[in-house]
């Protein structure tokens, strides 16, 4: 037992020096960001890290945990984009008489109608918070919904054809979006009406504090959850479902809890950067994005670590912007050979990705070995059994 005890307290040790090298590595690359382009470049990179460590650890809720083969990820991102995208904006232009039928999602009519809407925000505060949640609840109920439907005919299925099924899932909602017009525009962008002009020149300031804010909630509700008996749950069948189920655990009912949490999860994601950046563009909902880019942070920082998925997600997009900035001035030589630095961005970070999984399979801040029960609860069962 001592032994025992003993090789956890060195795992541990091991783990914990690991997330603090990742997190000083993060910080001097800030740092330099900071001092060569100034706040603006951190704030950008702090919203991108918020938004999508939203929607990767609701990824690593269903992957890492239940062990889900999640690839249609945008499929609940999609349509928390697009109910934040078609239906508070309408429900403010019936109350405003404004077009809120198919006719809003006109480019005609949105243009003229979205900005009205945003004016009628800015005049109030609480109509603008109102506006927020509202928003916020559409998208997390609608990813819900969605979350339980794809479940239905997938949830018994099998890995790859599960992932196959959450994959064709995740382009047919994208296709639905470009093709239907009396939604969110179709091929043509639709506006959103914007809860946070109010605060006029801080909008960018506010949006990062708030999504920062979300983001951080988010990871404090998973985090109990992973760590609740539902939680042991999802690893039991996650590690062996023929096990769970003996043990008398309904596996379909716990796997369509994880998807519907986690599309809910993701889905708030989706409606958060629709919000952020104004507009509802269906084809700009790609599966690189949105399923492919969290794998990747969900693997560079750990598959079932929470805290792994964060750093995961931060060091990526700091490594994502340098390179964007930095790739004509670094790499421009590259075009004596007829290689344009445009495309290193993929390039590149598609090498961090075989290089984690050479070297560090299990990522960065690789899933913690922990107890059952605490500490002190085993040591009063033991005690009473002695």
């Amino acid at each position: 037992m001592t032994t025992k005890n003993g090789m956890i307290t060195k795992i541990k040790d091991y783990m914990l020096l690991r997330e603090v090298m990742v997190i000083l590595v993060i910080l001097a690359l800030l740092t330099f960001l900071f001092t060569s382009r100034g706040v603006p470049i951190i704030l950008t990179i702090f919203i991108d890290f918020a938004i999508f460590a939203i929607i990767t650890m609701s990824l690593n809720l269903e992957t890492g945990y239940t062990g889900i083969p999640q690839f249609g990820r945008v499929a609940a991102v999609i349509v928390g984009a697009f109910a934040v995208g078609s239906i508070p904006g309408r429900i403010m232009a019936r109350f405003m008489g404004f077009p809120w039928g198919i006719e809003y999602a006109s480019d005609t009519v949105n243009f003229k109608v979205v900005p009205q809407i945003t004016a009628l925000l800015a005049s109030n505060w609480l109509l603008s918070l109102g506006f927020l949640v509202l928003s916020l609840t559409v998208a997390a109920l609608s990813g819900a919904a969605i979350g339980w439907l794809i479940s239905r005919p997938a949830i018994r299925l099998k890995e790859a054809y599960l992932g196959i099924s959450l994959l064709a899932f995740g382009d047919f909602f994208m296709w639905v979006g470009h093709n239907w017009k009396g939604m969110v525009g179709g091929s043509v962008p639709v506006n959103v009406p914007d809860p946070f002009r109010i605060f006029a020149g801080n909008r960018f300031t506010i949006i990062v504090l708030v999504i920062f804010t979300i983001a951080f909630l988010v990871f404090v509700f998973l985090n109990k959850l992973t760590k609740s008996p539902f939680g042991r749950s999802l690893r039991m069948i996650r590690d062996n479902d023929m096990a769970a189920a003996a043990a008398g655990k309904n596996i379909v009912t716990v796997r369509t809890r994880s998807l519907v949490i986690g599309s809910a999860l993701a889905a708030i994601g989706g409606g958060l950067y629709v919000l952020y950046v104004g507009s509802v563009a269906s084809i700009g909902f790609s599966r690189l994005t949105f399923t492919f880019w969290p794998w990747a942070f969900m693997m560079l920082g750990g598959i079932g670590s929470n805290i792994g998925v964060l750093l995961g997600v931060f060091l990526l997009c700091i490594l994502r912007t340098m390179i964007v900035i930095f790739r004509s001035q670094w790499f421009g030589f590259l075009l004596v050979v007829g290689i344009d630095p445009l495309w290193l961005e993929f390039t590149l970070m598609g090498a961090v990705i075989i290089g984690v999984i050479l070297f560090l399979p299990y990522g960065l801040v690789p899933e913690k070995i922990e107890p059952m029960l605490p500490a002190n609860r085993v040591k009063r069962v033991l005690a009473g059994r002695q």
